[in-house]
């Protein structure tokens, strides 16, 4: 398993430095097999784990005087979170395929060697974020993703684009100042770089090394106040939108957060409280913001923000006592990763065949193309928790913890009945918009929309398939 995990993290940053001098033509079908080959590594891995005892297991990398600084950890939550990371990056590069052309009427271009190196280094960067055993691998990928997520919203190089790129790169690395003072703080009690180290220290050195990654947590997932990135980065590509503000840049914070809860032992609950509080506000203030949004992506981001605070709200929930509470924030992770990616490959899917993303100008849609209907209606029932769909199978435990936690905590019970309301008004704010969008006769831009390219089609296949399927391979994977 050491070799696969370790092959997960360098096939795709090999190969990115080796996408970067190719030719144009060759780079965007070498990042198909570098993306491919790194997708069968995780699943072999997954495999493995899933037929092996499923107890865990971390390997040392690098050794200075006894003092592990690198390493590896595999175990049902790194695997899982891995396995979505990966997969989502690959069906990125398919959709790219198409949506970065010439043919594509709000974007007219065809991508450079440089749009699928670095979406490949950040498959490499987020794997090798969530493998990493210690805070300093962590702390090491945490600052490579946001260089690469720099990188890419200021893709296509307007001046508003690259605004964006250099606030999304300023507030996440100032948030890693908690991280770096964690990391700091471990090794002075410990002697080690292990996250597994939290589980041996006092409760105040805990508390602080706690909210320090925090600190670095709501600044990778756009929590208030440090939230401020996430509208604007809107600006990328939409299939880079998707990944990095679905399943990659925006699950790092919930990750080292969801990893140092695990590892911590026994929690401060002045951390739960800060979380829960924290979760609550930003989940409100989410809500409130994409009300008066038109443009679709930037309503979806908002709509990231909110979805980002329940995950916060779970894993918070987890220190007061509720493994349920914690295993719904990790099936979250993984749910929302696909239901997401969904809602964004439908926008770029819009953007592409009608040359707006805009909503008030989309109505009809399924008269035009019943898929992107479908897509748009399985993206809305997933993200707002609407049963079959993967995002009820993530709420529902949420929601059960933590009125199942008011018994002996109170003050939780108006928090909750906040979040359910949220809940119940975002279902009814997006289906508003789903029927002014998808349902009528087709406007001007709907009327006279292209077909999709066949790679776009294929991927928006797997994800509605996925926002139905992915919270029973979560569920079975984490229990």
């Amino acid at each position: 398993m050491e070799t696969l995990a370790l092959s997960i993290i360098l096939i795709p940053i090999i190969g990115a430095l080796i996408t970067l001098v190719v030719p144009k033509g060759i780079a965007k079908w070498l990042a198909q097999g570098v993306a491919a080959a790194t997708t069968v590594a995780t699943l072999a891995l997954a495999y493995q784990f899933l037929t092996g005892d499923r107890s865990g297991v971390s390997f040392g990398l690098m050794m200075v005087s006894e003092v592990e600084l690198f390493g590896l950890t595999v175990d049902k939550i790194s695997t899982l979170v891995t396995t979505a990371v990966v997969v989502l990056g690959l069906l990125v590069a398919i959709y790219s395929l198409g949506y970065m052309s010439e043919g594509n009427r709000e974007h007219p271009h065809d991508g450079e060697p440089r749009y699928f190196a670095l979406l490949l280094l950040f498959i490499g960067a987020m794997a090798g974020l969530v493998l990493s055993s210690t805070l300093l691998g962590q702390l090491l990928f945490f600052e490579v993703t946001g260089a690469c997520s720099w990188s890419l919203i200021g893709y296509y190089q307007s001046k508003k684009g690259m605004q964006s790129g250099l606030k999304a790169l300023l507030i996440t690395h100032v948030a890693s100042i908690g991280l770096f003072i964690a990391a700091a703080l471990v090794f002075i009690e410990t002697g080690s770089f292990a996250v597994a180290g939290l589980a041996e220290l006092g409760t105040g050195a805990k508390t602080v090394i706690l909210f320090g990654v925090m600190l670095a947590a709501w600044g990778k997932s756009a929590q208030l106040p440090l939230h401020l990135w996430l509208p604007d980065a809107m600006s990328a590509p939409t299939p880079i939108s998707a990944y990095l503000h679905a399943a990659s840049m925006v699950k790092v914070g919930v990750y080292i957060y969801a990893r140092a809860l695990q590892c911590a032992g026994e929690v401060p609950e002045i951390i739960g409280i800060v979380g829960v509080v924290g979760a609550i506000i930003t989940l409100i203030y989410g809500f409130i913001m994409y009300l008066p949004q038109k443009d679709m992506k930037r309503l979806l981001a908002y709509s990231t923000i909110t979805q980002l605070a329940y995950i916060f709200l779970a894993l918070s929930l987890s220190v007061f006592g509720s493994s349920l509470a914690f295993e719904g924030g990790i099936t979250y992770i993984f749910n929302h990763a696909f239901a997401k990616s969904l809602f964004f490959l439908v926008a770029g899917a819009l953007s592409y065949s009608c040359g707006t993303r805009m909503l008030p100008a989309l109505k009809g849609i399924v008269t035009r193309s019943p898929l992107l209907a479908v897509g748009f209606c399985v993206a809305t029932l997933a993200i707002t928790g609407v049963p079959p769909f993967n995002g009820f199978f993530s709420k529902f435990p949420l929601f059960a913890a933590g009125f199942a936690l008011t018994e002996s905590h109170g003050w939780l019970m108006p928090i909750l009945l906040l979040a359910l309301i949220e809940s119940v008004a975002s279902f009814g704010w997006i289906l508003y918009w789903f029927g002014k969008s998808v349902i009528g006769e087709p406007s001007e831009a709907v009327a006279s929309m292209k077909p999709l390219p066949t790679s776009m089609n294929l991927v928006l296949v797997i994800l509605i398939i996925m926002s139905v399927c992915s919270s029973v391979i979560a569920a079975s994977w984490i229990s």
